[in-house]
């Protein structure tokens, strides 16, 4: 059982995070100061940086979270998968779980408007890049774990989360410069996006026309 101090901790921390994401959205990452984020909570900066490096690492605390959970769902999936449906069923389902757990934090549309921010703030698009990186090369080892290869001697693994991670951004960049930032909005530019992978490397485009696709809402 958590005691109070741990719980006192966590509070804090969220609060800092759910402060500066509000003030991220509200006036831009680059316009808002450490010194902003801890009187909206009223802590010290000593506080603030007892649980965050830096700005960006507040900026990209959820995110981090999000990543693990999906590697760890990832991890516990049961044998037999191929490694596409291993990455696709683990997509869907912690969807839920990853949406309820950001939610202990912020609300959903504060979390979605603070990705619009990510992609559209050069200094942070950067590092997500880098963190996207740094996931992929745990993916692909998971999935190379998985099928008992070596991934740097079978280049499959990295090429396929590559694929794979490359559609999410491409599906997430399309939602994040729609008017319908909801939670329901990016799952389907994601499912659409994702659907279309394997028929994208696969078939002969112009016999296998694309099915059509919903637009999205807004």
């Amino acid at each position: 059982m958590t005691g109070l101090r741990e719980r006192k901790k966590q509070h804090t921390r969220e609060s800092l995070v759910r402060a500066a994401y509000e003030l991220f959205v509200e006036k831009g990452y680059d316009a808002t100061t450490v010194d902003e984020i801890v009187a909206a909570v009223d802590v010290s900066q000593r506080t603030f940086f007892r649980y965050f490096a830096s700005k960006e690492e507040v900026a990209f605390s959820l995110q981090a979270l999000v990543t693990e959970r999906y590697l760890e769902a990832v991890r516990s999936r049961p044998p037999g998968e191929s490694p596409v449906e291993l990455l696709r069923s683990t997509l869907d389902e912690t969807w839920e779980s990853i949406g309820e757990a950001i939610e202990e934090v912020v609300p959903l549309t504060l979390y979605m408007r603070m990705w619009q921010i990510i992609e559209t703030t050069p200094a942070l698009l950067a590092v997500q890049l880098r963190h996207a990186a740094g996931m992929e090369e745990q993916l692909a080892a998971e999935v190379a774990r998985r099928e008992g290869v070596d991934p740097d001697a079978d280049p499959r693994p990295r090429v396929l989360v590559a694929a794979f991670s490359g559609v999410m951004r491409a599906a997430f960049r399309c939602w994040s410069s729609g008017e319908d930032i909801t939670v329901e909005a990016a799952q389907q530019a994601v499912e659409s996006y994702v659907d279309q992978l394997g028929p994208a490397l696969s078939r002969d485009w112009e016999r296998h026309p694309a099915p059509r696709t919903p637009p999205l809402p807004g």
